[in-house]
């Protein structure tokens, strides 16, 4: 999250004229993450998060992320649930860009997360997945394999910059990756996008909600388990916690085991999610506007993360 886009207050004003919140009691932007810009609304009718999609959200995707909120908050899922206004539209236009509110989730995100928040996390993830199937739209992963070595052309000079010699390395990475990416994996609906602050919990430590669904697409749903292993289980000094990463694929496999092929493909799947983060905070790194309240993140840290996957990860013991 974060805040690119100001709003004034006769702007929201008018916008909160479609709904029947009553009046705007409190509004402020969240200075978090590095997408949108997202703010916390409080109205008489109670709280809110309105986002205002900037230009990486494509127009014509937004309709499948938030019809796809609502169809795991219907089906039990502890998704943010679109708020439509009088006419039934959720996909509203706020400063001539695409916006819309959500129901605010109660629950807290965790910056070092616990070896029992991962055990959380991973259980909440695979219900997310459960939850989604049947889910009868469709978006294809821009930013998945095949997307990659593209992204990387635009940005090689950058790498190099970072550290000389690492755009090669990149290059290496992603030839190794195109042939060993693995296919025809159990697929559906993925999160993508599944990090700690992403999450929440409650008081108790347990799973409360998962947010910002605007990554979400179709694919495997080990990619996705890959993704959050990388997210949840470095410490800060770049290592790998095992212990961090079992309790998370114990916490997975209580509501959806993983099949053979899908726990053999989770090191190569890791070391490609790395990648994918890599690149885009690569991509982020000189691009953030100036004057946001939002810091990049470093794409040096999933660097660190790219070169443990590279020497191999044994996520399975023998026979399991």
């Amino acid at each position: 999250m974060a805040v690119y886009t100001d709003i004034t207050d006769e702007e929201l004003a008018a916008f909160l004229a479609d709904f029947d919140l009553g009046q705007a009691l409190a509004f402020k932007g969240i200075a978090e993450g590095v997408e949108n810009s997202n703010f916390l609304l409080e109205t008489e009718a109670g709280r809110f998060i309105l986002t205002v999609y900037e230009k990486r959200a494509a127009p014509e995707d937004l309709p499948y992320f938030l019809n796809l909120m609502r169809w795991l908050a219907d089906r039990g899922f502890p998704s943010a649930t679109p708020i439509a206004d009088r006419a039934g539209r959720t996909l509203k236009t706020l400063r001539g860009k695409p916006a819309a509110l959500v129901q605010f989730l109660s629950g807290l995100s965790v910056r070092r997360p616990t070896v029992a928040h991962c055990r959380e996390a991973g259980e909440g993830l695979a219900q997310l997945h459960l939850a989604g199937e049947g889910y009868p739209g469709r978006r294809i992963n821009d930013l998945g394999q095949p997307y990659w070595a593209p992204l990387f052309s635009k940005h090689r000079k950058g790498a190099e910059d970072l550290k000389p010699g690492l755009a090669a390395t990149i290059e290496k990475d992603l030839a190794e990756l195109a042939l060993a990416w693995p296919r025809d994996l159990p697929s559906g609906v993925i999160h993508a996008d599944y990090f700690p602050d992403n999450v929440f919990f409650r008081p108790d430590g347990k799973f409360a909600a998962a947010i910002d669904f605007y990554f979400a697409c179709d694919d495997a749903y080990a990619y996705d388990v890959a993704v959050t292993l990388n997210a949840w289980c470095f410490e800060p000094d770049g290592s790998f916690n095992a212990t961090a990463a079992a309790a998370l694929l114990t916490g997975y496999q209580r509501r959806r085991p993983l099949s053979p092929v899908e726990k053999q493909a989770l090191p190569i799947l890791a070391r490609g999610a790395a990648m994918r983060f890599f690149l885009t905070r690569l991509a982020d790194w000189k691009a953030t506007p100036a004057g946001a309240l939002v810091k990049p993140h470093d794409p040096m840290e999933y660097e660190r993360k790219l070169a443990v996957h590279r020497e191999g990860l044994t996520l399975f013991g023998t026979g399991e």
